[in-house]
């Protein structure tokens, strides 16, 4: 099975399986028979009358409908949450060590059963809010699948290839890509060793590609480069049960079903799982002095109803030439509105050389100054200006949030990853006032 991929973001695609030839039915998306005698089933990822930009929905058709299933029962194997009160807010600049992998095959973990919540704020049934989820796994998912009622997942793996199965196809994706998996669309993940990632979760808007304003109509990433995979089905009976597991509310359910759920012999429509590779990213910096906000680096965003203002913006620091004169180049002292949580994907933060790890994180919430440590400070301040490459062979990068983020238990104590001496990192900075 060779993967294949359909590119252009937010397209109206086209798909079936090339082993049923005809599966979409011409020229109408619910006929009285379908071709193959397959059912028509639509996912609408938009309320129906949501303006024609906006407008997010795909038809399905497959051997059996997924309304096929036994009722569903809690699952208590999550380590997901969005209680935010569960311990005492903490304003101090968060720093994390890499999160441990459970090693097999002592602890079998696959993906659903290693999602951890690091922190988060809002709330699902509300449709706002976001969380940001921690996944360690060294299992690949058996005859079980997710899906997320609450809102979209943007999947950051670090260490570790993912080979997601989907409704729609199935998609590679390996570190140094992002995958997003849209709310409802059921998914498996298979892995190949120790695997470990990143998410972001957004409750009540779906990622876009930011607006470019005078940058002009190219730059960041470009839509063409985002992939969408193919249809591709199993007509598979499992006899001993599927488990079809809903994250719902925040909570983990799971249903029995006695078939495969990957059973959509083709589609069409523009509300699909997406993957992109960051290298592809066009960088725009500033090549005369100073520097332009990190908002040159986003990705996607996903927007509020206030301009300009995002739930989650996921923004990259990739390689790039610095060039800026007579500037101090490596980010500036800063207290923010917004939320910032940073990872690392791979090699070393140009602003935290020492402590920063892949694997690992930070968070620096509003209001909370950061900025580099003394180290870079001092480096920096004294460097001859000439062009240099920044960030080779590194890839950091950051969700950003308007909304003030609540840690959870498990980040704060649980874990045992919380970098206690992350502050020391600026104590060494001294006055060089002189008047």
């Amino acid at each position: 099975f060779i993967l294949q991929y359909l590119s252009g973001f937010g397209n109206e695609h086209v798909s079936e399986d090339p082993r049923c030839p005809g599966a979409l039915p011409e020229g109408q998306n619910n006929p009285q028979v379908c071709p193959y005698g397959l059912y028509a089933e639509q996912l609408s990822g938009s309320a129906f009358t949501c303006p024609r930009p906006t407008n997010k929905r795909s038809w399905l058709y497959r051997i059996l409908p997924s309304v096929c299933h036994k009722p569903f029962k809690p699952l208590e194997d999550g380590h997901l949450t969005n209680d935010w009160d569960e311990i005492e807010p903490d304003p101090n600049q968060l720093r994390w060590k890499p999160f441990e992998i459970p090693k097999a095959p002592h602890n079998k973990t696959d993906f659903v059963s290693g999602l951890y919540t690091l922190c988060g704020a809002g709330e699902p049934r509300g449709r706002n809010g976001i969380a940001v989820h921690i996944f360690v796994c060294n299992t690949s998912m058996m005859d079980r699948c997710l899906y997320n009622s609450d809102g979209d997942f943007l999947i950051v793996p670090q260490q570790g290839k993912l080979l997601i199965t989907t409704e729609f196809g199935k998609m590679l994706v390996e570190p140094n890509e992002i995958c997003v998996i849209q709310q409802g669309m059921r998914f498996s993940v298979e892995v190949f060793g120790e695997t470990r990632g990143y998410i972001l979760e957004v409750y009540g808007a779906h990622f876009e590609l930011p607006d470019l304003g005078p940058i002009g109509a190219n730059g960041l990433a470009n839509p063409r480069d985002f992939l969408v995979p193919v249809a591709w089905y199993e007509d598979r009976q499992v006899p001993g049960g599927y488990t079809v597991i809903s994250k719902y509310q925040g909570k983990l359910f799971a249903a029995q079903q006695d078939f495969s759920p990957f059973n959509v012999v083709a589609w069409h429509g523009n509300y699909t799982p997406y993957k992109y590779h960051l290298e592809k990213f066009m960088v725009i910096n500033a090549v005369a002095f100073d520097h332009a906000d990190p908002s040159i680096f986003t990705v996607l965003t996903a927007k509020t109803t206030r301009a300009g203002v995002a739930l989650a913006d996921f923004v990259i620091f990739p390689p790039r030439w610095g060039v800026a004169n007579n500037t101090f180049r490596p980010p500036y002292y800063h207290r923010n509105c917004m939320s910032e949580f940073m990872g690392l994907i791979k090699g070393h933060y140009e602003a935290k050389e020492e402590g920063f790890q892949p694997g690992g994180g930070s968070l620096h919430s509003m209001m909370t100054p950061h900025g580099p440590d003394a180290d870079c400070f001092e480096k920096a301040s004294k460097a001859k200006l000439e062009p240099e490459r920044v960030a080779d062979g590194t890839m950091a990068f950051m969700f950003e949030s308007s909304l003030s983020l609540a840690v959870t238990k498990w980040g704060l104590q649980t874990s045992n990853r919380l970098d206690k001496n992350y502050y020391k990192c600026w104590e060494p900075l001294k006055s060089h006032f002189n008047p």
